[in-house]
């Protein structure tokens, strides 16, 4: 009986089986304002329900007799080989849902042998999370703050440790009307104290801060971060075809299509919805990806269906962490890949490549 836990008053748990499991269980063993801060919208949380409903609109389409005895999930993303296109997005402050925070992301995302990017707001320092998992495919979130030698810090402290790209927010010019932190008067800047801005070495030293967020970052300034970087940067938080192009124009690698999770601006397009006009206007230039509302394999096989090269997990991963720690987020990854393998399987297709428009059609609901 080796997989079932135990109970603290010694009966059998019944397993976890999906993502919503792991939901369940995080909010019975987190702080209301803890939950609240993880699980938050922005404004009415309309585009936080839409991430996930939206998907529902879209049915399959499979096709059978095709021999799928052997089924591949693997992947590539900016040149580096994956198990599967399912990765971790940068989300702050992992302490909140478990102990060793990061350092437990980072662990899991090594034996999962998938990305995960590390956060600005990461409660674990980078060589902390580095020496954890040093074999690990990391890339790093930068928001890009106010003070340009911060910044410059920072990247050159990246790029030393073996981060293997950029990721730089741009929904974020200053932060989402977010009620449920509000009513909690929840303050991350004094209530948590930011490792990522100080070396080792310092023991105090420049402390990030929401406030100190760049709300004058345009797209000519993109120029100055190539100058200073070899990394490949990659843009998160893309909604719309315009932008699309533009990102195409400025030379960077790829883009995150991206709402924050519905915790920036309120009714915004679902991700899924925003991905198709921005694969068709990049025109297969640069890698396009997506973050939010994705719960099962459905929505992986879905979001490729429509152009994405790999999906994002947020909350399922901070969820996986509050219940587990570095197990739980394991788990996360392996019941997602294990129900992408399915709905591979089921749709007919032996390989990513071979995942495309076809198989899918949007319901008239």
């Amino acid at each position: 009986e080796g997989n079932k836990m135990e109970s603290e008053s010694g009966a059998p748990e019944m397993p976890f089986v999906c993502l919503t499991d792991f939901q369940a269980q995080a909010r019975e063993r987190l702080s209301k304002t803890t939950w609240d801060y993880i699980e938050g919208g922005a404004g009415e949380g309309f585009t936080k329900e839409d991430n996930i409903a939206a998907f529902k609109k879209i049915r399959l389409r499979p096709r059978y007799l095709k021999d799928v005895s052997e089924v591949d999930t693997r992947t590539i993303i900016q040149g580096e080989k994956i198990s599967a296109p399912i990765c971790i997005s940068p989300t702050g402050f992992h302490c909140l849902a478990w102990p060793d925070g990061e350092m437990s992301t980072a662990r899991a995302a090594q034996a999962a042998d998938i990305c995960y990017i590390t956060s600005t707001y990461a409660s674990c320092t980078l060589e902390d999370i580095v020496a954890t998992a040093p074999r690990g495919l990391r890339w790093f979130q930068l928001y890009v703050q106010r003070d340009r030698q911060l910044n410059k810090q920072l990247i050159q402290r990246v790029e030393s440790l073996g981060f293997k790209a950029l990721v730089i927010t741009v929904d974020v010019p200053i932060t989402g009307n977010r009620r449920h932190d509000i009513r909690n008067q929840v303050d991350l800047k004094t209530n948590l104290l930011l490792k990522d801005l100080r070396s080792p070495k310092e023991s105090s030293g420049p402390c990030l801060q929401m406030s100190s967020i760049d709300p004058s970052n345009c797209w000519d300034d993109l120029s100055w971060l190539q100058s200073i970087t070899q990394l490949p940067i990659i843009l998160k938080g893309i909604l719309t075809k315009e932008d699309a192009e533009l990102a195409v124009k400025h030379n960077v690698q790829g883009i995150i299509v991206s709402n924050h999770g519905g915790r920036q601006l309120d009714e915004v397009l679902a991700s899924i919805d925003a991905l198709t006009e921005v694969v068709a206007a990049v025109k297969g230039k640069i890698e396009v990806y997506l973050d939010g509302g994705i719960r099962t394999g459905n929505d992986v096989l879905k979001s490729l269906a429509l152009g994405a090269k790999c999906v994002f997990l947020g909350r399922p991963i901070l969820w996986g962490l509050a219940c587990k720690g570095e197990r739980g987020v394991e788990e996360v990854l392996n019941i997602l890949k294990n129900e992408f393998h399915t709905s591979m399987t089921l749709t007919g297709c032996r390989s990513v490549a071979e995942i495309n428009r076809d198989l899918i059609q949007f319901s008239r609901l």
